[in-house]
């Protein structure tokens, strides 16, 4: 008799063991919160936890957050660099053409930055259609005979050295301006 009980609480405690298991399982989920198991999602949930607990900022008035007062203040609005440099008024009331010409100046450095960016990505176009491959032969016998790809490739390219080459001209024009204004050459600077 004594092998049979021996055999029975074998038995038994394993399976009492493995039912308690779902139990307790839960009751650790419950205590850790929601954690699924994935740590990035854990954690970011409890980041999401701590931005609602967070107090809000508070809020900074800058000179940008303020509207200027008088007609004199409102001349330096951002359409400002179109005007003449002497009709534009700086935040302390006074005289500031330095700004306006640095201001034209960088513009136009900008613009003929970017037409340069312009004109070497369709330098690159034309230098990948001069090796590119058809799958279709009716194609590649039409772009050997013709070269209409690269053609009009080569043409977009003269028309943007055009384009930079009067920016450039104008840069210069700006250049004389702001020397028979009578500006300082250093505003002309970067």
């Amino acid at each position: 008799m004594n092998v049979k009980n021996w055999l029975a609480a074998f038995l038994l405690l394993p399976g009492l063991s493995l039912g308690a298991l779902p139990a307790l399982a839960q009751q650790q989920q419950q205590q850790s919160g929601q954690q699924s198991g994935d740590p990035v999602a854990d954690a970011a949930r409890r980041a999401r936890e701590q931005q609602k607990n967070a107090p809000k900022p508070k809020k900074v008035y800058t000179d940008d957050d303020i509207k200027p007062a008088s007609p004199a203040g409102a001349a330096a609005t951002p359409g400002a660099g179109a005007q003449a440099p002497d009709n534009v008024k700086g935040a302390a009331g006074k005289d500031d053409p330095e700004a306006v010409w640095k201001k034209r100046f960088q513009d136009q450095r900008s613009k003929i930055a970017a037409a340069e960016k312009e004109l070497d990505i369709l330098q690159r176009e034309s230098e990948k259609a001069q090796v590119q491959y058809y799958n279709d032969p009716q194609k590649a016998l039409t772009e050997q005979l013709t070269r209409k790809d690269i053609n009009d490739k080569n043409a977009k390219i003269e028309l943007k050295k055009q384009e930079i080459a009067n920016l450039k001209k104008q840069l210069d024009d700006l250049d004389d301006e702001l020397r028979k204004s009578g500006g300082d050459p250093g505003w002309a600077r970067e």
